[in-house]
């Protein structure tokens, strides 16, 4: 015969386990609603060969494998560029230490930015080049990989129409998100009024890609 000191801890046990599962479950539930439905497929990310900060060619094989994030900007922007990239910074610095995501600038103006210019402006605004490059090239392959493969616009402004002499370019103002396959995945506003909530979105989204597999 079970004494009822045994009963009550075999009990015990069970509801112990009773409560313990239905906390995990709780969680689990919490963790799929707050991470909500998987981002859109927008395009797949044509291929290009670009050249970085240091005069390293980079391709889209050698960011497989990596969720990034990239916008297009030019060194000598007398309008937001500046703004962008300051943000791309403050991506840099809320992204977990241990987060593999990359972040990739490309430049409007190949024609003056060069690898050299460009490191003098990643180091102007403290970028880490182990996680951040910023890519030139010709205008061929920055317009396949910023228009085609990003969905980014970039336009030289006519003379007549310039408002200073640096005044070179009308390009998008937004950062994209790319996942592991080359696949965008995401766009975001980067304007001043925007940016608070689009920065805590976009790193919501990186954070959802780096789970993907």
């Amino acid at each position: 015969m079970t004494s009822p000191s045994r009963r009550f801890s075999t009990a015990a046990i069970v509801g112990l386990l009773l409560v313990a599962l239905t906390v995990t479950l709780i969680v689990f539930l919490q963790l799929r609603l707050r991470a909500g439905p998987p981002l859109p497929k927008i395009a797949q990310v044509v291929n290009f060969t670009l050249t970085n900060q240091f005069g390293s060619a980079v391709s889209l094989a050698d960011l497989r494998g990596e969720v990034w994030v990239a916008d297009i900007i030019f060194t000598r922007c007398p309008g937001p560029c500046a703004r962008m990239t300051r943000q791309m910074k403050e991506l840099e610095t809320a992204l977990p230490r241990g987060s593999g995501t990359r972040l990739v600038s490309l430049t409007t103006d190949p024609d003056f930015d060069s690898p050299e210019i460009l490191r003098q402006y990643a180091e102007r605004f403290g970028a880490d080049s182990n996680r951040w490059m910023f890519l030139t090239g010709s205008k061929t392959e920055i317009a396949r990989a910023a228009i085609d493969g990003l969905k980014l616009t970039a336009i030289e402004k006519a003379p007549e129409e310039r408002e200073s002499v640096d005044d070179l370019f009308i390009h998008s103002t937004i950062f994209v998100v790319v996942d592991r396959h080359g696949v965008l995945r995401g766009v975001f506003e980067t304007g001043d009024v925007e940016w608070s909530v689009s920065k805590q979105r976009l790193l919501d989204a990186v954070r959802k890609l780096e789970r993907e597999r």
